[in-house]
C-alpha cells in the first residue's frame, strides 16, 4: 500500500507522516513538497494508492494537481487543507474525503483507515483504468482489453465489447497496464491472457486479430509469454 503526502510545508508533511507511520506501520509513505514533483514521480516510477493533498501550495495548486492525477490513475484523493471554500470542487475531481487543518489525529487515522479499506476492496475487484476519451472520462476494465494500437497522437484500445480512442502516449499506457501486457511492437501493446497463437512476425488475439511482433522482440516475447503461461491462475 503506497500513500503519498503532498504539501509545501515540511512541518505539515512530517506531522502527517508521523501519525500514519505509527497507525499503519506496514504502509509505504512518501513525501512531496509540490504538485509538480508528485506528478513527475507518478509519470515515471511511482504509483500511490492514496494521496493526501493540500490545495494552497506554491506553484501548481492541489486542485490542478488532482485533475492531472485523475488523468493517470483512479487513486484515492484526500484533501488536507485550510481552504474550506473549495470543498465542492474537491468532489468534482472525485475526492474520497476533505479534511480541514488543523486535523485531529483521530480523524486523520479514521479517514485514512477507511481509504485503505476501500483500496483493499477495490484490489479484489477487476482492475480499472481511467482514460480521457472524447465524451469525457471513462472507466475501463483492464481485463476487457485485447490490445492497444498507436495511431499518431492517439491510442486505439481494442476491447472485448468496443473500441475506444483517446490521446495518450504508448510509453505511459504501457506503464499503466502493467505486467499482464507486453509491448510487442512500437505500435502495439498486447494482453498476454488474450493471445491465442503467434509466429516470428505476428501475434493472434482471441478475437482473431493479427498484430505485428517486432523481429528484435521475438526471443524476449517467447520467454515472457511462456513464463506467463506457467503462472497459477
Amino acid at each position: 500500500m503506497n500513500i503519498a503526502i503532498c504539501d509545501d510545508e515540511s512541518r505539515i508533511r512530517e506531522g502527517i507522516k508521523n501519525v500514519l507511520k505509527e497507525a499503519f506501520p506496514n504502509v509505504s509513505l512518501r513525501e512531496f513538497s509540490s504538485g509538480q514533483k508528485l506528478l513527475e514521480a507518478v509519470g515515471h516510477e511511482y504509483m500511490p494508492d492514496i494521496v493526501l493533498l493540500d490545495i494552497a501550495m506554491d506553484g501548481m495548486d492541489g486542485m490542478e494537481t488532482a485533475r492531472r492525477l485523475r488523468e493517470l490513475s483512479d487513486m484515492l484523493l484526500i484533501f488536507v487543507t485550510g481552504v474550506k471554500e473549495q470543498v465542492f470542487q474537491a468532489f468534482d475531481v472525485g475526492a474520497f474525503h476533505y479534511l480541514l487543518k488543523p486535523v485531529e489525529k483521530a480523524k486523520l487515522i479514521s479517514v485514512v483507515s477507511k481509504a485503505i479499506a476501500e483500496v483493499e476492496k477495490n484490489n479484489m475487484q477487476p482492475k480499472i483504468m481511467l482514460v480521457k476519451a472524447a465524451d469525457g472520462y471513462r472507466r475501463v476494465n483492464i481485463e476487457d482489453i485485447l490490445y492497444a494500437e498507436s495511431d499518431g497522437r492517439k491510442v486505439i484500445l481494442h476491447m472485448k465489447q468496443e473500441i475506444l480512442e483517446f490521446y495518450d502516449r504508448m510509453e505511459e499506457l504501457e506503464k499503466r497496464l502493467g505486467t499482464g501486457f507486453y509491448r510487442c511492437h512500437r505500435g502495439f501493446i498486447v494482453s498476454l491472457s488474450e493471445i491465442r497463437g503467434y509466429d516470428s512476425t505476428s501475434i493472434v488475439l482471441s478475437n482473431g486479430d493479427r498484430i505485428f511482433l517486432a523481429k528484435r522482440k521475438y526471443s524476449e516475447f517467447v520467454k515472457i509469454y511462456c513464463s506467463f503461461l506457467q503462472e497459477p491462475v
